[in-house]
């Protein structure tokens, strides 16, 4: 194990973790979970003594292609697993964002870090979230003790599922040590509709037209005006064999006609654009607004930016309109103000981008009932009795 000055602690293996788990908690001391430092803004902000770092349990375990999975230790690179499936024409479904471009910092994405966050992009729309990727994990708890959940095929994950229940805790319940994940093939091609100059409403018509079509949509978002361009663009991806991919655009063509539909984007041009929308790149500047990721049912999305009103600076629709990326002044008035406005519809708000201090002072996440505090702190006795890992990172207290 090294301990550096600024007092991380790098264990280099699971039962080296186990060890500095267990002599953190004999000592009474908080620890704040640290992978490649690329996801540091998100949550409330860190209060632990020290910190406990995933940098040197690092590497893939190992890679079944023919089997579609691979297992790889919590402070493996992103780009390293990336590289790895791409060498054998596969890809982790969920198409994980990459919150540098939010961040305006350095670090890498890990393997850990994106489990901690649930860390989902477009194609989510599709293929589900990170979580539902995820088949195994393997975990220090707060006891120091090693614990396996799941494993290496779908029909192992049985009972209660505690995979589910990690993924998107952002550390809270424990220190994860190593993560396997079913997989897909790569597309071997995809193409993008592009529509232009259509209003929320219409936009989001657009996209539910094209989501409840056969034709296999994988990607469906907005950039509202002033994002690139002076007008609004609407975007529709789909993906797979070329031959396929190049009938389907042909179908989503006449089927959106009545919207305008008429352009299409190939190739590196479409790959380009869905990368950048699943970074939120159009929200990255100007640097001190505050960013928010609403999540509310699609047809109600146009619904809760009216009720916000001029308070959204900027937004861009996601997933059919059912992800709202939005940015607002970093201020608790504002924060206020895009709880309430969200509050009729059902949804949840996450501030993904604020200031120190205003992540201090808010809720980051969504606020929870009585009835669901009570169940988060008792899960969390259950995991972590001490309350060693991430304190407060989520909710205020736990």
């Amino acid at each position: 194990m090294i301990a550096d000055e600024v007092a991380t602690l790098t264990p280099s293996d699971e039962t080296e973790a186990c060890a500095v788990v267990a002599e953190a908690r004999g000592a009474g001391e908080t620890l704040d979970i640290a992978g490649g430092g690329s996801r540091a803004g998100l949550g409330r902000p860190p209060e632990g003594a020290r910190r406990l770092s995933s940098a040197r349990l690092n590497g893939i375990v190992f890679h079944e292609p023919a089997e579609m999975v691979l297992r790889a230790k919590a402070g493996t690179p992103l780009a390293v697993v990336v590289a790895a499936l791409e060498a054998h024409g596969q890809m982790l479904p969920f198409e994980p964002i990459d919150h540098r471009a939010l961040y305006g910092g350095g670090g890498e994405p890990t393997i850990g870090g994106l489990v901690a966050a649930n860390a989902s992009g477009p194609r989510r729309v599709s293929a589900g979230a990170a979580r539902d990727s995820v088949i195994g994990l393997r975990l220090v708890n707060g006891r120091g003790e090693a614990i396996m959940t799941g494993g290496r095929v779908m029909k192992n994950v049985a009972g209660l599922d505690l995979v589910k229940l990690n993924c998107g805790a952002l550390g809270v319940l424990g220190f994860l040590t190593e993560a396997t994940f079913k997989l897909l093939p790569k597309p071997q091609s995809e193409a993008t509709i592009v529509i232009r100059r259509l209003d929320d409403a219409r936009a989001v018509a657009a996209m539910t037209a094209a989501l409840g079509s056969p034709f296999g949509v994988s990607g469906a978002a907005m950039l509202s005006p002033g994002m690139g361009r002076e007008f609004s663009r609407t975007f529709l991806r789909v993906e797979g064999a070329a031959a396929s991919v190049d009938y389907r655009a042909d179908k989503l063509l006449a089927l959106l006609a009545e919207f305008g539909a008429e352009r299409v984007l190939k190739g590196d041009d479409s790959g380009r654009l869905w990368r950048a929308l699943r970074d939120a790149e159009f929200l990255a500047e100007p640097r001190e607004r505050a960013v928010w990721r609403v999540g509310v049912k699609p047809s109600r999305a146009v619904d809760f930016l009216a009720r916000l009103g001029p308070r959204a600076l900027a937004h861009l629709f996601d997933c059919g309109g059912g992800l709202v990326w939005l940015s607002t002044a970093p201020t608790p008035a504002d924060a206020a103000a895009v709880r309430a406005a969200l509050s009729p519809f059902g949804g949840h708000a996450t501030l993904v981008r604020a200031p120190d201090a205003l992540r201090a002072a808010v809720e980051v996440f969504q606020p929870l009932p009585p009835a669901l505090v009570a169940l988060t702190r008792r899960v969390k006795a259950a995991f972590d009795p001490d309350g060693l890992f991430n304190r407060g990172r989520m909710y205020a207290g736990i």
